[in-house]
Formats: structure tokens, sequence, C-alpha cells
């Protein structure tokens, strides 16, 4: 066992090696002709007008506006104004030749105060048009129901997701946009990230509600060690119920599909013990499985009920028959590659992603050196491989399941864009996408059914508590003027799926106003 475990570490070191090769050549015919190429946003993020035709506050605009809470304090109340922009938005969708579009609705435009209100039909109106707006152009809809946004009422009556009175009021809401866009959209995705809430609302407390314990964080409530399981399991049955919902009365007639997303890290071992190697299996199944296995297979991982005992919440018989097979396609949002260090038989300091009671500890750096290039983002790092490695996990856990790549993108480091043309000409994010896509055709060559890869994002937008420091667009937006412009990066994907970006930024260059110099862009 003990020379498997260290043939399995030598692998990992020649992996590790072969991601500082050249950039990888890729091409759009390396794909399926139905294959999925996309862009993704959430509301809060980019759309803006946060009081205007009837729509309610979210938990995200009484946690923004709050000092402090984000940097620079940013807040999303006007955003990139797609909520006044999309046709231009879309346009730019088009003009990269996108198939497909990954967006979120609004709970509070919808339901200002959830199932305790009326609905706002001002904000249907809106779904519709950018709904048909995208079909015009022969873009798909696929359509999250929730992305992190939800009624500050919700908060206030029961605490949200703490309650299971929050999965009522989510099939209530599911249903809704089941009634009213369903005979468009055929792709559904019920939750954005339900293990990304209970890490940063739950146990770290930097997203609302602010949620945490030492040594997790000093909050001002919360338990870190109790509360996501709650949390995790009151969205998993939520999710399960709008699922059941969508299939009992809308799916036949329809003809969609429906699943949910999670965030996928992969991992390596930080040294060759076999105690981090296994370290890697357990991150995994507290991260990920810990979402998907409820949904696949009708019941949390063994390992976490081992460890968790009475803890961890019970799915009823009911329940399990509901939540078992939920889904139609498997998501995942890919970032990053971490190493792991084990934490059962050693002690670990305080920090990283780690689940829950602090069985392992995760870093990007073995002896100083990163996994991969540094990002815009802590803990992001560029690692290719990571994507082959996380399909390949999901589908040797999952088999037989379809996989969408439903977010996957990268933000420069501040060192790096520190002018207007270097964010521009964002040759580092061009690469990224070449090598990531490089390494889904190797996961699916060698047998994995992937049917889509979406890019985080369209354009540069509010990320969460990086306020607007933080930039994972194909379009750079002015947040002055809200003006977009094309980065390299948007070029080379119009160029990679035969689109005709030129027709639509007749000119590749834009003004720097504060220096009133010319920047020029060149690509390939």
């Amino acid at each position: 066992m003990a020379l498997i475990k260290t043939l399995q570490f030598l692998l990992i070191l020649f992996l590790s090696a072969q991601s500082f090769a050249q950039d990888e050549e890729i091409k759009r015919s390396d794909f399926p002709n139905h294959f999925f190429f996309g862009t993704s946003t959430s509301s809060y993020q980019i759309e803006g007008g946060f009081v205007e035709d009837g729509r309610g506050k979210s938990n995200w605009d009484v946690f923004s506006h709050i000092p402090g809470k984000i940097k620079d304090n940013d807040t999303g109340d006007v955003a990139d104004d797609h909520y006044h922009r999309f046709t231009e938005d879309i346009e730019l969708m088009s003009s990269m030749a996108m198939n497909a579009y990954r967006f979120s609705i609004s709970w509070t435009r919808i339901l200002p105060k959830g199932r305790f209100g009326d609905v706002n039909r001002r904000g249907i109106i809106f779904y519709n048009k950018i709904i048909d707006n995208l079909l015009l152009k022969g873009i798909e809809p696929f359509v999250t129901i929730h992305h992190h946004d939800l009624p500050d009422e919700l908060d206030k009556r029961y605490g949200s997701w703490m309650s299971s009175q929050m999965q009522e009021d989510f099939v209530y809401f599911a249903k809704i946009c089941f009634e009213e866009f369903g005979d468009r959209v055929k792709h559904w995705i019920t939750i954005n990230e339900p293990n990304l809430v209970t890490l940063m609302a739950y146990i770290r407390g930097v997203y609302p509600p602010a949620h945490c314990s030492p040594p997790f964080g000093n909050c001002s409530a919360g338990n870190s060690d109790i509360e996501p399981l709650i949390v995790m399991h009151n969205m998993l049955l939520a999710h399960a119920k709008a699922v059941f919902l969508y299939r009992t009365h809308f799916q036949k007639k329809q003809g969609g599909s429906i699943g949910i997303t999670a965030v996928g890290h992969m991992y390596e071992p930080l040294t060759n013990h076999e105690f981090d190697i296994e370290a890697v299996d357990r991150a995994l199944i507290f991260n990920f499985a810990w979402v998907y296995d409820p949904i696949v297979y009708g019941d949390y991982p063994k390992e976490m009920r081992e460890v968790f005992g009475s803890q961890l919440p019970s799915f009823s018989k009911t329940e399990k028959s509901i939540i078992k097979g939920s889904l139609d396609y498997i998501c995942v949002n890919h970032y990053t590659t971490l190493y792991t260090k084990d934490c059962l038989h050693s002690p670990c300091s305080n920090g990283g992603d780690r689940p829950i009671k602090g069985f392992l500890d995760t870093t990007g750096y073995r002896d100083s050196v990163s996994i991969g290039d540094p990002t815009g983002v802590d803990r992001f790092f560029v690692v290719p491989r990571g994507l082959e490695k996380i399909i390949n996990y999901i589908r040797q856990r999952y088999p037989n399941n379809p996989i969408v790549v439903t977010e996957n993108g990268y933000s420069m480091p501040p060192s790096d864009g520190k002018t207007l043309e270097d964010i521009i000409n964002d040759t580092k994010r061009v690469n990224f996408h070449k090598n990531y896509l490089a390494s889904l055709v190797r996961a699916m060559r060698n047998g994995a059914d992937v049917r889509g890869y979406f890019v985080w994002s369209l354009m540069d937008n509010f990320e969460w508590i990086d306020g607007f420091t933080t930039r994972f667009g194909l379009w750079y937006v002015d947040f002055q003027t809200l003006e977009r412009h094309p980065k390299l990066s948007a070029h080379w994907f119009a160029s990679f799926l035969g689109g005709n970006l030129h027709q639509l930024t007749k000119s590749s260059s834009i003004i720097d106003k504060k220096k009133n110099t010319f920047h020029s862009l060149t690509y390939d």
C-alpha cells in the first residue's frame, strides 16, 4: 500500500511539472457540434436597478450597505446596469458566437417579500425580455433560480436557510419560474454553490447573514460546527422538492432538464505521506460529495455520518425517495486546485478551505512554491490539470450522469493589472482558457460526458465581498461610465467560436480618459 501511495505521489509531481509546459492549442472541432459554450453571470452581480419596478430588498442589499463588509464599500445598487443594458449585453455574447448564457433570477424582483407578498409582474416581464432576446440570437438560456441573493424578508421572519420553512419558500419561487419561463427555458439550475454558501455565510461569516464562531471567525451570532449542516440540509431538500415539482407538473410538457451546481475544487497531497494522500479523498467528500451524494444516492457520505453522528441531519424515508436521483446533469464550478494536509493525525493551523471540524488543511504552496500561478483571488491558482481531474472524479463517483462546467474563469493579480492596457490585453486569461479547455478535452476523450463550458464571467462585475476590485470578465467594464469594451480574451473566444466581434466593435481600441492616452489592442 505504501508503494502504491508513493507512486501516486510521484505521478502528481510529474503532472505538476507538466503545468509549466507551453500553452496548449485548442480548436472548436475538439468539441461536439452540439456542445454549449457560454458565459455565466448572476443577478445581484450585474443587474443593478435595486429599487426599480417593484424589486424588494435582498440580503445582499442589506449586507453590502454595512460599512466595511465589502471592499471599498462597494454595493450592487448599480453594478453593470444590466437591468437597462441587457440587449447590449446579449449582443456582446452573440458577437463572440456564444450559444448559451447562464444567468440567475433575482428572487426579490419576482417575489419582493417571498411568499408573504404579491408576485411582481414587472420582474417577470424583465426576464421574459431577456429570454426572448437570447432565443432570437440563437443563445440557449441556462437559468439559475437562486444564486446567493434572497429576500431580506425571509431572513427577518425565520432566518432563511436556517429554517425548514425556507424549503417551502424556495419551491414557491421555483414554481413561478417554471410557470412563467419554462416554455422557453430548457435548462434549469436550482441553487448555486450550496457548499460555498455554507462556508462563507455560516462557517467564516463573511457573506450574509454573517454567522460564525471561533476558531473560524468572530461573529455576533452563529455556530460554525452545527449551522452549516442545517443550512446544507435545507438547501438540498429545497432543491429536491423543486425538482419533484418540476418533474411532476412541468418537465414532460416543457421538455427541459434540471440540476444543481456546486463548487468543485480539486486537491492534491501536500506530501507523499499516506495520511495527506487520504486527505485528498476526504477533502472531496466533505466538500463536493456533501452536495452530490444525497442527490445521486439519497444520503450523505458514510464518512460524514461517521464523523458527525447525530449532528448531521437525517433524511426521512419520504425525503430520501424525493432527493435520490433529483438531477438530470451534474454541474460544477471549478476554479482551482489546492494541496491537502491531514489534520486527523497531526496538528493544523486554523485556516484554509478545510471542511468543518478541521480534519484537513489546504494550501496553495509547497516549500514556498505555489501549485500554479497566483490569480487575483486569494487561494485561486492556475492549475489546468485540475479540471480534468475533477471531471474524472465526478465521472467515477457518479457514473452515467452528463456534466456541465457552469463556471471557470480567471482574474489577474493586482500586480499584473496596474494599467488599463494591462487589463485589456489579458493574455494570461486567454492562456488560462486555452489550457483549461485542453484539460477538459482530455477528460472527454477519457469518457466523460461533458455537455457544456461556461466562462465566468461575461463582463467585469460586483464580485461579492471583493466588490469591483476583482475582474473576471471577458469584457472590461468602466464602472464610472458603464461602457463595455472587449478584452483580448473576448477576441480570442470570438475567433475560437467563429464569431464576428469586429462587426460590433468596429475599433478594437479604447481611450483611457483619465490619462487621455490611446491604447491599441493586439491579438492573433
